[in-house]
Order: C-alpha cells, then structure tokens, then sequence
C-alpha cells in the first residue's frame, strides 16, 4: 500500500507519498523515478516520504512551502522523531540512492554523499500534518508497470526527440549546400563579367 499526499501549498498542487512500510518503502526504492526526490529524517528511523518533481523542475527549486511540508511529514511519521525538537532531514533524488543485497528492507545509503541536501526541523507542526492528512489516499498501485510505463514514454520522448534533431540537421545541410551553389554561381557571374570587361578594354578598335 502507498499512501498519497497532496501539498497544496502551490498551485498545482505537489504530490508527496511513501509506503506503509518497510517493504513498501523497498519497492518504492526499486521502482521510483528518476524525477522523485527522497526524504527521510536524518540518524533516526521513519517513512521514506518522495515528491516527484515536475518537468523542468530541479530538486534546487523545490519551493520551500513544498520542503517544509515533506520534511514534517516525515518527522510526523518517525517513532523517535516525532518526540523531539531540531531533527534533520536529509533529501536526495531518487537515483542517488544505493542498495546493496546485504542492506535490510527499507535501508538505504548514497553513491554520492555531496548530493544530499538537509533541512532543519524545530518542532512538529500540527496545522500543516492536519491539512496534509486531509488529503490523505491510500492505493495499491504496480509500482513496476508505472516505472516501465514511465520509461517507455521516456524513450518514445527520446526518439523523437532525435528525429526532430537530424530532421533539423538534414534540413541545415540542405540550406548550408543551397548557399554554397549561389556563392558559387555568383562568383561564376562576376568572373565573366570580369573577362567582357576586359576583353572589350583590350580592343584596339577604337573607330
């Protein structure tokens, strides 16, 4: 089961959700997307929240409302960091996560440790996990046939995205080859023109 969240704090509203457990939170690993981004408090045990970004969006322009709203829903949903104050939250994308087979379900490390970002969490804030918990649904979705969707899409994005690219090169080829014929066959003009200039200065028939 997945649990969705919607933080309506921008307009459309971002999608957070996160597994009901550590064996959700597994797939969830296996299976995200390259555009969603990772939240889990920091040396402390809790859900692993994800927000997918938006096309064009980077995990630099998360708007703040947005972190703040994962990185609490994430304390909220943390045992031990539930109960105290100014907890960490780190954040990375989905594919700087790393899992090796001798890792238990739902633990995770990094292939690249600069690549993760971490807000400070002062206190829980009971107004913001009310209206997130309004929104609250829960699914069963295929994690693995809404990834293999995804990539499929993506690759379809991918070849179109190159026939577009030697459509526009084939097309500059043809304009590049079109401009050397008229240079040439302007300069062709301006050579003959050039030899009846001179051979009529040449002419000794003045009379």
């Amino acid at each position: 089961m997945v649990f969705y969240f919607k933080s309506c704090v921008v307009d459309p509203p971002a999608v957070l959700y996160m597994g009901r457990d550590k064996f959700e939170n597994e797939d969830l690993i296996k299976w995200g997307f390259p555009e969603d981004v990772w939240f889990h408090v920091h040396n402390y045990s809790s859900a692993h929240v994800y927000l997918r970004l938006e096309k064009g969006q980077t995990i630099d322009t998360i708007p703040p409302d947005v972190l703040t709203d994962a990185a609490q829903l994430v304390k909220a949903n943390s045992i031990q960091g539930n109960k105290i104050n100014n907890i960490d939250v780190v954040y990375t994308m989905w594919e700087n996560l790393k899992k090796t087979p001798d890792m238990e379900p739902g633990q995770v490390a990094y292939h690249n440790e600069k690549a993760v970002k971490m807000i400070r969490v002062e206190r829980r804030k009971n107004e913001i996990i009310n209206r997130l918990n309004r929104t609250k649904t829960e699914d069963y979705p295929d994690l693995r046939a809404e990834r293999e969707k995804r990539d499929a899409q993506d690759r379809a994005e991918q070849k179109a995205k190159l026939r577009a690219q030697k459509e526009l090169e084939k097309e500059q080829e043809k304009k590049r080859k079109e401009e050397e014929e008229l240079r040439s066959y302007t300069a062709l003009l301006k050579t003959e023109n050039m030899t009846t200039n001179q051979d009529g200065n040449d002419s000794d028939d003045f009379w």
